[in-house]
């Protein structure tokens, strides 16, 4: 990733333990992340298989006093978040602050979802799990164990993805109006004023500079002139 003030990654069809490293490389680097859907993040395995093994790690707990740990998280975005933390120092200041700059949500919630996402291509299903192979969602694994928020999210998801394409809409037609309007623009008037400050190139003249640009013979490289006997009678220098 190219550092950015805030990067925010859509987590949908992510396989979890390669996009968790990324990011937690990433993080230790400086880079502000946001993941959004984390609900719909992959886990590699059957259903079935994933649910033992949670089961298994619900048994590990202070016995004397559960309170103190570990936390097992029911919520997709702190069970990322936790696999992330896993793969940072975290009891160093510096993975402290690495972890700090991390932020996980179910869903694209208000600021999140008129910016611009990306992926993550080392760690896309489609390119890292082999076809065939079983998976399962991270939100259906938290629905087994305890999260009751998967239906709340999927309606919230459907109202914003009927909200941006009302957007996209709208601004393919203000794009194909406004390449409209610059096409019937009458600037009779106004191109002579910026030709004379030099402030105006007619297309077709440009084109045609272009043109003879791209046809001008590059030039010849210099050839190193014939060496003179005087130069090379006594052998040269070595």
């Amino acid at each position: 990733m190219v550092f950015e003030k805030v990067i925010t990654v859509d987590g949908r069809a992510h396989m979890l333990g390669r996009l968790a490293s990324v990011i937690a490389k990433e993080l230790l680097l400086g880079q502000h992340v946001v993941v959004v859907r984390c609900e719909q993040i992959i886990i590699s395995g059957s259903l079935v298989r994933n649910k033992v093994k949670f089961a298994q790690f619900l048994k590990k707990r202070t016995n004397t006093n559960p309170k103190k740990g570990p936390i097992h998280y029911r919520s997709p975005a702190r069970m990322f978040w936790r696999v992330v933390r896993g793969m940072l120092p975290h009891k160093t200041y510096r993975g402290q602050q690495a972890l700090s700059r991390l932020q996980c949500y179910e869903g694209i919630p208000t600021p999140w979802d008129k910016k611009k996402k990306v992926v993550v291509p080392a760690a896309l299903k489609v390119l890292r799990l082999k076809p065939g192979r079983r998976h399962c969602l991270l939100g259906r694994l938290a629905s087994e164990f305890g999260w009751k928020h998967a239906q709340l999210i999927e309606k919230m998801e459907a109202k914003r993805r009927v909200r941006a394409a009302e957007f996209y809409a709208e601004k393919k037609s203000s794009n194909q109006r406004k390449a409209l309007a610059e096409k019937e623009a009458d600037l009779s008037k106004i191109i002579p004023v910026l030709e004379k400050f030099g402030h105006y190139i007619h297309p077709a003249e440009k084109m045609e500079e272009d043109e003879s640009a791209a046809e001008a013979p590059a030039a010849e490289p210099a050839t190193a002139e014939p060496a003179t006997a005087s130069a090379t009678a006594g052998g040269g220098d070595y």
